[in-house]
């Protein structure tokens, strides 16, 4: 996410940050390179003039030029700007306080859509949500037949009629008050393209059914087109918020940061992938650190606790202190690290980790089933008591995971290294923290 454009921002900033004083001057150097950088992102040029007018009212006074590390002042100064210009503080969606509330989601064909209703739908189930699912999109067989699989999947209902859609979302609403559902999230139909049919039949569901919020869905992918489809639907069918897809493939960042700007409505959730649970509350302060390369340490951790059992995690904290970890210890972590989603993702939200060039791109997933392949391939005996995986013992297992005694090796000589360092550390449980384990995933 972001990677060009994080990549751009922190040339530029490494070189005012290794400057002992600035002038104007060079302020103005480092501007002119930020302009070049967010435009060949693809951000809307208005967008730019008014962020780089934005930092160069604030950066180049008396109290920035003349302080202790005024580059560091600069970058700072680029954070807030760029927060303000994603939308300054969070948006989320409120339900109302008498039930069903009402979503209705519209956009353009092939902007993830239909899976993004399930992705919202998983997301409010685990705030204790009933949500109900419609299949509104009656111009496209194949919305309604994904949204019943991804029901499926999720064991969610999913509401479908052979009525016009005008009257399945109706009937949707009526049967979400009589079932005990608070939530009712609407698949409208999406065109190639924006045209009259398309906004007068959005037009009426929206009269008729009164959605307390209208999310537009844009694909960010595809730049200032995301933000022309949004300015198009804000012009003919006001809406409430957005919701950006693909993020996860936007390498630029143009239509994250314009398209707030540009419509005046919030991005109130981001997906970074096609699981369902690869959606993301947008939060503009948070966005901002990654766009600088800052990382996003708070958005991980929220990640790591709604995938981590909390009695499991309490459990393997007294057995790593107790030196007692175990390789079924280890594959169980590995899982729980694979439920956060993919390690180049988690990777980036690290604070620092772009002081390690390319190193979330270096990372081998398959080196996590390599892992787990050897691991399956043992015995009980073996994963509670390594010491005693031998030659012999070590050829089948390769055999067996499919790959080369020397992996076999490596991973018994990391795990050894581990839970040596762990027992070293037992006894003052706060050296523990900010060590690197030693395992090469």
């Amino acid at each position: 996410m972001f990677e060009s454009l994080t990549s751009r921002l922190q040339n530029i900033f490494s070189k005012i940050t290794s400057r002992g004083l600035l002038k104007e001057a060079d302020v103005e150097a480092a501007l002119r390179e930020i302009r070049l950088a967010l435009l060949e992102a693809d951000v809307n040029y208005k967008v730019v003039k008014e962020l780089t007018e934005s930092i160069k009212s604030r950066a180049v006074g008396q109290d920035i030029l003349e302080s202790l590390k005024p580059g560091e002042q600069v970058i700072k100064i680029v954070n807030e700007e760029l927060t303000s210009i994603l939308g300054k503080t969070t948006s989320t969606v409120e339900l109302g306080s008498k039930p069903p509330t009402v979503l209705m989601l519209v956009g353009l064909q092939g902007s993830g859509k239909t899976s993004t209703i399930a992705k919202l739908a998983l997301h409010f189930r685990k705030k204790g949500n009933k949500p109900l699912m419609v299949a509104a999109d009656t111009y496209r067989p194949a919305a309604i037949e994904q949204l019943k699989t991804l029901g499926n999947e999720l064991n969610m209902e999913v509401f479908t009629s052979d009525t016009k859609p005008l009257d399945i979302a109706k009937s949707a609403i009526d049967k979400a008050k009589k079932g005990g559902f608070d939530l009712v999230i609407i698949d409208t139909a999406g065109r190639l393209h924006i045209d009259k049919e398309m906004m007068n039949e959005l037009v009426e569901i929206r009269g008729s059914v009164k959605p307390h919020n209208i999310l537009l869905v844009v694909d960010a992918m595809t730049g200032q087109d995301a933000v022309n489809v949004a300015q198009s639907f804000k012009e003919k069918l006001d809406f409430d918020g957005l919701i950006l897809t693909k993020m996860d493939g936007d390498a630029r960042g143009g239509a994250a940061l314009s398209i707030n700007k540009m419509t005046g409505a919030p991005i109130k959730f981001i997906t970074t992938g096609e699981k369902t649970d690869a959606l993301e509350v947008f939060h503009p302060d948070r966005m901002a650190s990654r766009i600088l390369g800052m990382g996003d340490i708070l958005s991980l951790i929220e990640k790591a606790q709604e995938t981590t059992d909390a009695k499991k995690a309490a459990e393997m904290e007294k057995k790593l202190f107790k030196a007692q970890f175990t390789l079924d210890d280890l594959f169980d972590q590995l899982q729980q690290v694979k439920k956060m989603g993919p390690i180049n993702q988690v990777l980036e939200k690290m604070p620092g980790i772009n002081k390690m060039p390319n190193i979330a791109k270096q990372v081998d997933e398959k080196q996590l089933t390599r892992i787990e392949a050897i691991i399956q391939s043992m015995t009980k005996e073996e994963r509670n008591n390594p010491q005693v995986i031998k030659s012999s013992r070590k050829k089948r297992i390769a055999n067996g995971s499919g790959t080369n005694v020397s992996d076999v090796n490596q991973l018994l000589k990391q795990f050894f290294q581990t839970k040596k360092l762990i027992s070293t550390l037992g006894k003052n449980k706060n050296k523990l923290i900010g060590k690197n384990m030693p395992f090469n995933i």
